[in-house]
């Protein structure tokens, strides 16, 4: 499979058929292992843990920035030192080829970070 994080997320046409858990299950195996799927299935989540609440803020405005360029938006939940992301195709209730696309690409966005980070100490 051609690595996700050099797809793009592309529209869902409504009435589109959301993945079976197997068919999520096994996309999930190219996302990194903190992605849960949730809510029966219809949605992937992650949480991604920090220091204070800046940089929980930080990786959510790069994850909107993302979001923008992929026209494909996650609902994102800031709070002390956490941010939760949770993606779904809300059109369809469900979970298609983009959504893991989306996932894959916010982890190398957080990993990103991570790195910069580890340059500046």
């Amino acid at each position: 499979m051609e690595l996700l994080t050099k797809k793009r997320c592309i529209p869902c046409e409504a009435g589109a058929i959301p993945f079976t858990e197997e068919q999520s299950l096994a996309m999930k195996k190219n996302i990194h292992s903190d992605w849960n799927l949730t809510h029966e299935n219809t949605r992937l989540e992650r949480v991604f843990r920090f220091k204070n609440f800046k940089n929980a803020m930080n990786l959510a405005v790069l994850v909107g920035d993302l979001a923008e360029e992929e026209n494909h938006h996650p609902d994102l939940h800031v709070s002390w030192g956490k941010l939760t992301v949770e993606i779904t195709t809300h059109k369809i209730k469900g979970l298609v080829e983009s959504d893991f696309v989306l996932a894959a690409k916010v982890d190398a966005v957080y990993e990103d970070v991570i790195r910069k980070a580890s340059q500046v100490q």
